[in-house]
């Protein structure tokens, strides 16, 4: 299916019937990324998916995007299904995207669930200072144009010791950059809805105490651990919709 949303041709998936439950994808990933989770769940619940914009099959922004486009989209989305969300589900960067959107209070659902969720800033890692340098390059480098040579030198010494994701995100780097460089440890205390947090205990990119330390944040969330990776949903659904199904329902 698709429908036109702030002028973008859009993706999405509306399958099943009663209590609403939209699914946000991470990064670099699609809506097909929960399709083992939304063959399990009850037929009672109406299943939402997309693809936020630049993944997928969605079109991608003109320009760079922060992470207020996206919940503004997201929120855009909801509105033109005329649909009433009970429950957000959001993986990692869909994760983030959900906690920006529930503490500006333009979400609203009964329950939240997040899965490897991004969002909690590393800053002591050389991760996030390279992050931080590129981004402070990136500002300078439109204005001075032999700067963006040094710019990709920097990126290409560090990015193999701090992970691909921006080098993989060819022409959303500037959005990814835009999107990861806002911590939302502080907008996390301002969520009052009830919050199931899901991980992997394996997790590399958004590690587990990642997931505790949202739990302390955040007053009414609950944290519950599996052995396995980042992406805990495709490597044993079935316990994830289990965790999930005993929380909204």
């Amino acid at each position: 299916m698709q429908v036109i949303i702030q002028n973008l041709a859009t993706e999405y998936l509306d399958e099943g019937s009663g209590t609403a439950v939209l699914f946000l994808h991470g990064w670099m990933d699609s809506l097909h990324t929960f399709d083992a989770l939304a063959a399990l769940l009850p037929p009672t619940h109406r299943i939402i998916r997309l693809d936020l914009p630049g993944f997928g099959k969605t079109e991608r922004p003109k320009e760079a995007w922060g992470l207020d486009e996206y919940v503004r989209f997201v929120d855009n989305f909801i509105k033109k299904l005329g649909v009433e969300v009970d429950t957000f589900v959001g993986h990692s960067f869909g994760g983030r995207v959900i906690l920006k959107g529930a503490a500006e209070n333009i979400f609203h659902a009964d329950k939240l669930v997040l899965i490897g969720s991004a969002g909690i800033a590393k800053r002591n890692t050389p991760r996030h200072l390279f992050f931080n340098i590129i981004a402070k390059l990136g500002k300078v480098a439109t204005a001075i144009p032999p700067l963006s040579f040094w710019k990709e030198k920097i990126r290409r010494r560090f990015y193999t010791r701090i992970g691909s994701d921006y080098a993989d995100a060819g022409a959303l780097q500037e959005t990814f950059l835009k999107t990861i460089s806002e911590d939302l440890s502080e907008s996390a205390q301002k969520i009052d809805t009830p919050t199931l947090l899901i991980w992997g205990k394996n997790d590399t990119a958004t590690p587990l105490s990642d997931g505790e330390r949202l739990a302390r944040l955040i007053p009414r969330a609950q944290l519950e651990a599996l052995d396995g990776g980042h992406f805990i949903h495709r490597e044993r659904p079935e316990e994830v919709v289990a965790f999930i199904r005993n929380f909204i329902c």
